[in-house]
């Protein structure tokens, strides 16, 4: 929701702004970090739907592909750790990460591309429906 209605979160955000002095911001963020380091190791969702909007409340006047280039760089050495973490249990179906991985790294590369070349409204638009989709899969 917060990125569907991208100018009512950004009154939100800099409402917040007002009472969120500049030297709690980096103490609130370690905390969301906290948070969703659980839930990534818990249900391995969170770093994207969750993420992206804790980001966007905290910092409404980022832009869009900051958000998303963020959020993407921070889901990296999280999931890695919550990988291991999962793999040293026996969680982890090899062949399978290994097929995801064959095509998640050429798509990956092209979406970052396609995100530079994008107006700012499609990338939320896009990202708003990412979003949508991930929480309607945790509710069914």
């Amino acid at each position: 929701m917060v990125v569907a209605y991208r100018s009512a979160s950004a009154l939100v955000g800099l409402r917040l702004e007002r009472w969120i002095p500049e030297r709690r911001k980096a103490w609130l963020t370690v905390l969301c970090g906290l948070i969703l380091g659980v839930l990534v190791s818990l249900s391995s969702i969170g770093a994207g739907a969750i993420g992206a909007t804790l980001i966007m409340l905290l910092y409404p006047r980022l832009e869009s592909h900051r958000v998303v280039g963020t959020d993407i760089a921070h889901a990296v050495p999280l999931t890695f750790v919550a990988g291991i973490g999962h793999a040293t249990l026996g969680h982890v179906d090899w062949a399978l990460l290994g097929a995801l991985l064959i095509g998640s790294v050429p798509g990956i590369w092209i979406g970052a591309q396609l995100t530079r070349k994008m107006p700012e409204k499609l990338v939320r638009g896009l990202l708003c429906a990412a979003l949508v989709t991930a929480g309607l899969k945790v509710i069914h």
